[in-house]
């Protein structure tokens, strides 16, 4: 019988990964814009979207940049989406053409959920997704299973780990 909770079976990010692998989703939206073209804006979902953000940002020279602050999580417990702060009016326009909106991963699809329907146009973008929030994004680059529970390196100290199947 396995007694493990969801999130012990882990999947460890590090600050390198998340970097290849947000440049690798910079990539993949590289000319992918409206009419095949660049994208006007990057917002990201924060705090968890910050990072790769940044980095796609960077990556395909896009100097409009805001936030969108979700709260959907309290500590590792899942609760109702709810929108803290928006980002600027006149960078989204109407429906969000032409913005990418960029988090960390999509789990259940509860947060894209909630900002597709303010900006149903952007284009949502996230480095991990489950299967659950998968057909709330238009772009990720790796899949992960539903009952892992992904550390990333901002919510990480150095510590040991009980084996997956236990000693």
């Amino acid at each position: 019988m396995n007694d493990r909770l969801p999130h012990e079976k882990g999947f460890h990010i590090s600050w390198d990964q998340i970097h290849r692998d947000s440049r690798a989703l910079a990539w993949r939206l590289d000319k992918h814009g409206p009419d095949g073209g660049d994208w006007r804006a990057v917002v990201a979902i924060t705090r968890g979207g910050l990072a790769p953000a940044m980095i796609i940002a960077r990556e395909l020279d896009i100097r409009v940049v805001d936030t969108i602050s979700v709260k959907s999580y309290d500590h590792q417990t899942q609760a109702d989406a709810a929108v803290l702060k928006a980002p600027q009016a006149d960078i989204m326009g109407k429906d969000g053409e032409g913005v990418l909106i960029i988090d960390d991963l999509v789990d259940t699809g509860k947060t894209l959920e909630l900002v597709r329907r303010m900006f149903p146009k952007a284009h949502f973008a996230t480095v991990y997704a489950k299967p659950q929030g998968r057909e709330m994004v238009d772009s990720f680059i790796t899949e992960v299973s539903q009952d892992t529970w992904i550390f990333f390196p901002w919510d990480m100290a150095l510590q040991y780990v009980e084996p997956y199947r236990g000693t």
